[in-house]
């Protein structure tokens, strides 16, 4: 699924050909060197507390340090424009997917109707927050959209820090959206998307979004663990209702049990011998670390799929 959101909303249009992600381990930034040319990666590290996301308070409570890691970040892979895509956690978005009559065809007019759909469905204002959105069916009965809203202080704060770094957030998008660019398959998706402080699911099928669903985990480590295999097996339940057959495969991005990235670690610690989730399901990566790219070491906590995923609706 390439999700082509920008800062206005539209229908069309293709995303810089860099981008940054922003979470509470760091900044991880991606550039295309040029057309078909393999991306390049650079991580920089913040200090633990500079980054709390959240939509109800300050979620960079030292910007300088975010700002600086972001240019440090960014230099490495010497990005070919100023504007970049902003990756930022899925735990500042609410996600939804909208039935409509009909859109109006022009962003302008498309997003008030949203904006008025979204305003009893978040506890945040509206009429000045994010919103983007994608319209995944639409034909002479009915207009499906993917809409994305963030509380407008908090995409300030984010906006912000990437402009002092010396760049211009030409889009924005939560990880989770972000890393289903990354998977290429001719075949529906089920993937799953685990941060320090959330586990977010989904379920694509072509460009159709069927599942999206954000969950904040506890911090006791065996909540955590039942919290994180509960949601899988929900969304595995799901795929086959919707779809009539069962997964073979999870689509991971993020740490694992120990703070490690690969699917086969994460695997290891979901599909314990009393789990509920389906131990028949092959979890892969959603972007396997490439041998070559890497401007700096990239730590075991970084999930390449965000940026990766960014990067595929990328201009050449």
């Amino acid at each position: 699924m390439k999700s082509i959101f920008n800062n206005s909303g539209s229908r069309s249009g293709a995303r810089p050909p860099a981008a940054v992600e922003l979470s509470p381990q760091g900044v991880l930034a991606a550039a295309s060197p040029g057309p078909d040319q393999q991306p390049v990666y650079a991580f920089e590290p913040l200090p633990a507390g500079t980054l709390v996301p959240g939509i109800g308070e300050q979620n960079l409570r030292a910007p300088e340090l975010v700002a600086n890691a972001i240019r440090v970040a960014l230099e490495q892979v010497s990005p070919r424009t100023r504007a970049v895509t902003l990756v930022v956690p899925d735990t500042v978005v609410r996600v939804f997917v909208l039935d409509f009559d009909a859109l109006p065809a022009k962003a302008v007019e498309a997003i008030p109707v949203l904006r008025f759909r979204l305003r009893k469905m978040v506890p945040f204002e509206v009429e000045h927050a994010g919103v983007s959105y994608q319209v995944l069916v639409e034909n002479n009965n009915e207009c499906k959209v993917l809409a994305a809203v963030l509380p407008g202080p908090v995409l300030a704060e984010y906006e912000a820090a990437v402009r002092e770094a010396g760049y211009e957030p030409g889009a924005v998008l939560p990880a989770s959206l972000a890393a289903l660019g990354a998977v290429d398959s001719q075949e529906p998706v089920l993937a799953a998307n685990l941060s320090a402080v959330a586990l977010t699911t989904s379920i694509t099928t072509g460009d159709d979004l069927l599942l999206y669903r954000t969950l904040d985990l506890p911090e006791e480590p065996g909540l955590r663990l039942k919290e994180v295999q509960h949601g899988v097996s929900v969304a595995a339940a799901y795929y086959e209702d919707k779809l009539g057959a069962r997964p073979r495969f999870l689509y991971y991005a993020g740490i694992g049990a120990g703070g490690n990235s690969a699917a086969e670690d994460f695997a290891g610690w979901i599909f314990s011998p009393d789990s509920p989730s389906d131990p028949a399901l092959t979890v892969v990566d959603m972007a396997p670390r490439p041998e070559t790219g890497a401007a700096t070491p990239l730590g075991n906590v970084v999930s390449l799929a965000g940026v990766t995923g960014a990067l595929a609706g990328a201009s050449s």
